[in-house]
């Protein structure tokens, strides 16, 4: 079963992180998609720009509406994420578990409906 692995944490901690800091888990992120990928169960994933530069899109009675930043107010922020295989919601956690951004953050493993 594929899984969505969602990378969420409080974008502000970003800019208090020294560059030395920033360079250490930019090779933790690294080493985890190496890691993953020579495992055989990573399908792909991203870096998320910050929600500073999102835009919300909502159609109401046909009319397109756009607002700046993420529509809910939240504590964390998704900041990337990735898909994996994994053969059951134990395994997605082990390797969510595994992502540099849950020492500090959380990860949010959701069931992808194959349709």
């Amino acid at each position: 079963m594929r899984y969505l692995l969602m990378i969420c944490a409080d974008e502000s901690g970003f800019a208090a992180v020294s560059p030395a800091e920033a360079e250490a888990e930019m090779a933790a992120y690294m080493q985890f998609g190496e890691d993953m990928t020579k495992r055989g169960v990573l399908q792909g994933g991203e870096r998320l720009r910050p929600t500073t530069d999102a835009t919300t899109v909502q159609v109401r009675d046909g009319e397109v509406l756009t607002s700046d930043g993420p529509f809910a107010e939240t504590k964390e922020q998704l900041g990337g994420y990735y898909v994996v295989e994994a053969k059951d919601l134990d395994e997605a956690i082990e390797i969510a578990a595994k992502i540099p951004g849950a020492r500090h953050g959380s990860i949010e493993v959701r069931p992808i409906w194959d349709m």
